[in-house]
């Protein structure tokens, strides 16, 4: 069984979460289903980052040799949506047979619940080096204000 590294497996709560994890997959076969409501099952496509400043929410999809121009990001409701395909640069043949496959390949479609501080109208998305990018500006009454003390 995997440890990680950033879970307390001698807590309380790491014990049950390694028993949940024992169970599923002794009763239902499930040890490639998510441990959390916050986690996604294993091979999904593409890691993601999420994260924020003060002036933004920032989302970082790892996503290495798709065409830019075949991603499709939308907003609709506070729900950030990243689509798109990655197609097998290699697909096998009856003259050459595939030993093994680790990159994975095929439709993605991955959404992101936003917090409702965010302003729908300033929105930038940029790919570069495998990297896509996506920077939801915060609307500024929900940015924090410095108050002078007199």
């Amino acid at each position: 069984m995997f440890n990680s590294l950033l879970s307390h497996p001698n807590s309380l709560f790491g014990q049950f979460d390694r028993l949940q994890r024992e169970l599923d997959d002794m009763l239902f076969g499930m040890s490639s289903m998510p441990s959390s409501i916050r986690s996604v099952a294993t091979g999904t496509l593409p890691k993601l980052n999420v994260g924020r400043t003060a002036q933004s929410v920032e989302v970082y999809a790892f996503a290495p040799g798709l065409d830019a121009s075949k991603i499709e990001v939308t907003l609709d409701r506070g729900v950030l949506r990243l689509s798109g395909e990655r197609v097998d640069p290699a697909p096998g043949s009856e003259r050459q047979r595939i030993y093994a496959r680790e990159r994975a390949t095929g439709r993605f479609d991955r959404t992101v619940s936003l917090p409702d501080d965010i302003d729908p109208e300033h929105v930038k998305a940029s790919y570069r080096d495998g990297v896509l990018q996506v920077s939801i500006a915060r609307r500024e009454t929900a940015q924090p204000k410095r108050i002078n003390v007199q």
